[in-house]
């Protein structure tokens, strides 16, 4: 006999414990008891998920050798297979005067009242809202606010001003690409793509490889497109 496409199933709310009946093909639901949204095959399936959360797993490079290497996607430091370097996998997000050194594969943040002092930062992705005063690299992408203040030097593979925010900057901007939604004022190279969203605004000279311009993106300066030395 061919299943029964109204048959129902009892799934419990992850929230209240409530248990009410659902279709077993449905994606998602929400609790009659206290109207928590939950998604009924994590319910129906709680150890199935809990085996695929715990797969997860992020690629890095070694500080050091730059040996790649995958990490569970919880973890706070691993070992280099290679070089057997210790390998901090931590994020931070900063809201108070700090004075020391960060060296880690997670995110970095500086909120509006984090001030980081006489400082050396490397990390994968950071996002500057407070004061740095010292030397910033970013592996992936560095994201800054009109709240911040930098004193010193900064590296990115990519960076972000978002819309809304305004960077002034008197030294050259070297990156490999650039996403400019708020408001720029300094000289850009880029190795990669710079993009220009609708709300951005630009004052300066553009030198990038490629250069995209959405409808709308106020330009002021200079622009060379094209192989970047």
């Amino acid at each position: 006999m061919p299943p029964n496409p109204q048959a129902r199933v009892l799934v419990s709310c992850p929230r209240c414990g409530h248990e009410q009946p659902e279709s077993p093909k449905a994606f998602s639901t929400v609790c009659k008891k206290c109207g928590t949204h939950f998604h009924v095959q994590e319910a129906l399936h709680p150890v199935a998920r809990a085996a695929e959360v715990a797969v997860k797993s992020r690629q890095i490079t070694c500080f050091d050798c730059g040996a790649e290497l995958n990490a569970p996607a919880s973890a706070e430091s691993t070992m280099c297979r290679k070089c057997s370097r210790y390998i901090d996998l931590k994020d931070y997000r900063i809201a108070s005067a700090v004075s020391k050194n960060f060296k880690t594969k997670g995110s970095f943040v500086i909120e509006p009242k984090g001030y980081v002092f006489n400082t050396e930062v490397i990390v994968a992705d950071a996002v500057i809202k407070g004061r740095l005063l010292g030397k910033i690299s970013a592996e992936n992408s560095l994201t800054i606010f009109s709240t911040a203040e930098i004193k010193g030097t900064f590296t990115a593979a990519r960076l972000i001003i978002p819309a809304e925010n305004h960077f002034r900057w008197k030294e050259p901007i070297k990156v490999r690409s650039a996403e400019i939604s708020g408001e720029l004022a300094g000289n850009l190279l880029a190795d990669g793509e710079v993009l220009f969203r609708s709300t951005a605004r630009f004052f300066g000279d553009v030198k990038a490889k490629t250069v995209m311009v959405e409808n709308g993106a106020v330009i002021v300066g200079y622009m060379n497109v094209g192989r970047v030395a």
